[in-house]
């Protein structure tokens, strides 16, 4: 143990430092109601490389919104430059108002005349947008007329997945569950933030159409733990025989006894998500999970849905049957993978089977896989025998949680998860 020697005027001033930055950390916790073991109070990695600064897209065409940060903030414009005049803010510890206008965009009643603008909170740059508590800044962009605007939370990559993992698993779950879940939800990520960084304005979605993300709700000491423990690591997988990159590490809830080739589901192809064996979940899930009760949607509800999201499927007049064109046959089960519609008049086109089950129910809690029967009653569509939870391609959640129990570690996990996969440092 090395020992050091202060004067005392020094070792009067690491206590007030020390004292400052206790009283900063409770302040911090007090004010945004975080969960009781939140355990970084300051956010890392503010100065790394925009490479691995994730756009999350908070809100879009939104027309006003609540912001609120405990102490001061800048406001800088789209060239990172701090605006004049009204640059730096008093302590706003009350929500404030952002609203947008023909004049530009506001917040707390002044007027930036930009169409983008950044708010910067000082250390521990932590921020409340709509109530809900993130780490990092808030970008503001005015759409096309000012007539709403898109909330965009930059945030370093592990921060990131600190507000991702604990909403993706229950942080109560094993640690090595937690790590493979870190890692694959850190890989999924880049492969995004890589695919369309030059075709829109943000990298990822909060919700589960990107991979959910709570911010400091979902944060704990165990996440940090895995993401830390994990911090850098990704999968990539070798391509066309010569090259390696990364690839879009779905995961899914509850695969229901075996995961699902990406190729049928998603239409892209890669050795690693080609499908496999899962014994793990059942079991480990709740039995309403992995098991899912009968459901059934009214028939013009599903018409409607199907015709609103899919125009070039009004040239069917109505649908009058449902029925499976391509499925995964496994054990026990089979997976639908293609739908084909037919009309009255017998005119038939197809969908995708995960297609239609989130046209039909965009929440996915409902009609929760497309392993499942679909009949015709009276005027409604029945779906029933349903099983597992999700897409079913890639990682297992409740597999994984079945496999750390048994021991496996988070590298064994992912192996047979994403088999033929490797694990690097992205940095």
């Amino acid at each position: 143990m090395a020992l050091f020697f202060r004067t005392d005027s020094a070792a009067r001033r690491t206590a007030a430092n020390c004292l400052l930055a206790a009283v900063l950390a409770v302040a911090v916790v007090v004010f945004f109601s975080c969960r009781r073991h939140m355990a970084v109070p300051g956010t890392p990695q503010m100065d790394i490389s925009t490479k691995y600064q994730i756009r999350v897209l908070l809100a879009g065409d939104v027309n006003h919104a609540t912001l609120q940060i405990h102490g001061s903030f800048s406001v800088l414009n789209s060239s990172g430059e701090a605006t004049i005049p009204d640059t730096i803010f008093a302590d706003h510890s009350a929500p404030m108002e952002v609203a947008v206008s023909n004049q530009g965009l506001f917040i707390a009643g002044r007027c930036f005349a930009a169409d983008q603008i950044t708010i910067l909170p000082d250390d521990p740059y932590i921020f409340k947008f709509d109530g809900a508590g993130y780490r990092g800044k808030l970008v503001l962009k005015a759409k096309a007329g000012n007539a709403t605007f898109d909330a965009i939370n930059v945030v370093p990559l592990e921060p990131y997945l600190a507000g991702v993992v604990g909403a993706e698993m229950p942080e109560r779950w094993e640690i090595e569950a937690l790590k493979a879940q870190a890692i694959a939800a850190r890989t999924y990520c880049l492969f995004n933030k890589e695919k369309f960084s030059g075709t829109r304005g943000w990298d990822v979605t909060r919700t589960a159409a990107s991979q959910v993300y709570l911010g400091l709700k979902a944060e704990s000491a165990k996440v940090w733990k895995a993401v830390n423990d994990t911090t850098g690591r990704i999968l990539v997988c070798r391509q066309d025989g010569f090259i390696e990159e990364i690839f879009p590490t779905y995961y899914s809830s509850t695969c229901g006894g075996h995961t699902e080739n990406s190729k049928n589901i998603f239409g892209d192809s890669y050795g690693p998500l080609c499908g496999v064996d899962c014994p793990y979940c059942k079991g480990v899930a709740r039995l309403d999970i992995f098991f899912w009760p009968m459901v059934k949607f009214d028939q013009n509800t599903v018409q409607a849905a199907v015709m609103r999201k899919y125009p070039k499927l009004k040239e069917l007049c109505d649908i009058n049957d449902i029925a499976p064109s391509r499925q995964s046959d496994y054990n026990d089960f089979s997976r639908l993978t293609m739908i084909k519609l037919t009309d009255s008049n017998s005119k038939s086109d197809y969908l995708r089977a995960e297609d239609l089950r989130l046209t039909i129910d965009p929440s996915g809690n409902k009609l929760r896989s497309t392993i499942c029967k679909i009949i015709r009653m009276d005027k409604n569509w029945v779906f029933l025998n349903g099983r597992g939870f999700g897409h079913g391609v890639g990682l297992c959640q409740y597999g994984a949680q079945g496999m750390a129990l048994q021991g496996r570690t988070a590298e064994e996990i992912l192996a047979h998860y994403y088999p033929g996969s490797r694990m690097v440092n992205a940095y």
